[in-house]
């Protein structure tokens, strides 16, 4: 249903009113014309989620930008500040999984909450690092530990409890609310880095994810049954689960049972290659790559927030055609154009910004996470009730496919002294990607969640 009304647990488990209670507005058309249009509660939880993720992704916006300042300042080789990055894109999908099964045992607002905290204790604390293996700790341990907790599953459990209805949509909403943080936060990181040295710019990270805390702890609620209400689009009344205990243990559990079926592995590696293409290549390693060949960095970095701009429009709109399309044939395409236009890429670097970079750009941004709503819902197809769990695992494989590049590309920079055989080897991937998801059966598997074969 639409819109939402507040009515008792009671009446709602059993699907009558309870004594005294109002009916809904379909029922009484002599209520307020305000209470019979105020939206379901569940779009105001997607609202708050909305923006917690904003706030909290100023933390993917820095890493490209700290390469080149840190190997001025501490002499530090691109691989060991790629090696960094690879840690905290490593932690923040191994991670995931087991901080959709924390939020099963104690709820989504306090994991939520405690992870803004340590993401802004780990940036905090890099500011008086003098050593590697402190970049490696404050960066790569703390904030891939307390990214990995506010990752895609966050946006998943929310979404899996409040919505039965529109949840592609509401899935691509969430996912571009990432990048809409890039939007914001990028060209400010930027001009920090540029004019004031790299330190302002974590600090204005630390206090960004501290800020949304109070937004998390006193707005946001854990299930529609705390506020006495349906799931946006169901038909009947959703008691709140018990708090399910052993977290880790049901979350390795899921993965014992999903690693022996096939549709994991396909979705596990195609989302592996989204990630080396994505947060591992271009966010961490473009602007690098297009100062080596004379652009300025805030003119990089203010191409990465461009690319943001249209992540947001790629990203929504794939959402809708998830709940339209055949979700396999909607990744295979996204691999494909995405793999295309990383192959021009090193055609397209220059001192300055022309109308191809534009094109590439406006392009590739449309392509950015358009693959997570599709992803999500063939985890729901084939995984169930348990979805949120398996897809924090895929998840997983999106960041460690993230981390290799990460490293391998500063590595390759090192050795060859450009990024071109990574752009190229990339957009090989890429195609590689959109072959194996066109192979991902329909149907759901057998031996998960008792799934009909």
């Amino acid at each position: 249903m639409l819109y939402g009304v507040t009515q008792t647990t009671e009446a709602a488990a059993d699907g009558a009113p309870a004594p005294g209670a109002r009916t809904s507005g379909a029922a009484r058309t002599d209520r307020p014309r305000w209470r019979r249009t105020t939206p379901h509660r569940a779009w105001f939880v997607a609202a708050v989620t909305f923006v917690t993720i904003i706030g909290a992704a100023a933390f993917r916006s820095l890493p490209g930008l700290l390469i080149d300042p840190l190997h001025q300042e501490f002499g530090w080789s691109r691989g060991t500040v790629g090696a960094a990055v690879s840690v905290n894109l490593a932690l923040y999908g191994l991670t995931a999984p087991f901080a959709a099964a924390l939020m099963d045992r104690f709820g989504i607002r306090r994991v939520v909450a405690v992870a803004l905290t340590v993401i802004a204790l780990g940036s905090g604390l890099t500011v008086w690092m003098t050593a590697a293996w402190q970049l490696m700790l404050y960066w790569g341990l703390l904030v891939g530990l307390g990214s990995g907790s506010m990752a895609l599953a966050f946006a998943a459990t929310v979404t899996n409890r409040w919505f039965t209805e529109r949840k592609g949509l509401v899935t691509g909403i969430l996912t571009a609310a990432s990048a809409s943080g890039q939007l914001i936060f990028l060209p400010a990181l930027s001009w920090l880095v540029e004019g004031h040295g790299w330190r302002p710019a974590a600090v204005t990270v630390s206090l960004a994810a501290l800020v949304v805390v109070p937004f998390v702890w006193l707005l946001l609620r854990d299930h529609p049954a705390d506020v006495g209400v349906k799931p946006y689009g169901a038909t009947v009344f959703v008691p709140k689960p018990a708090p399910v205990t052993g977290a880790a243990r049901r979350t390795v559990g899921v993965l014992a049972k999903a690693v022996r079926t096939g549709p994991f592995w396909l979705l596990a590696g195609t989302f592996a290659i989204c990630g080396a293409s994505t947060n591992g290549l271009v966010q961490t390693h473009f602007v690098p790559a297009a100062h080596d060949h004379g652009m300025p960095i805030t003119a990089a970095a203010s191409l990465l927030a461009v690319i943001g701009v249209f992540d947001v429009v790629g990203t929504v709109a794939s959402g809708w055609f998830t709940d339209r399309f055949e979700p396999r044939r909607l990744l295979a395409v996204y691999y494909a154009l995405r793999g295309v236009s990383l192959l021009f890429l090193p055609m397209l670097l220059a001192p300055t910004v022309h109308p191809p970079m534009l094109f590439f750009i406006v392009f590739y941004g449309l392509d950015w996470v358009a693959t997570v709503p599709p992803t999500l819902a063939l985890c729901r197809e084939q995984y169930g009730e348990d979805s949120a769990i398996v897809f924090g695992w895929v998840l997983a494989s999106h960041q460690i496919g993230a981390a290799l590049v990460a490293f391998l590309g500063g590595v390759a920079r090192d050795a060859f002294g450009s990024y071109d055989m990574v752009w190229y080897t990339s957009g090989a991937l890429c195609a590689a990607a959109a072959l194996m998801a066109l192979v991902i059966r329909r149907r759901p598997v057998a031996g998960v969640l008792g799934a009909p074969v």
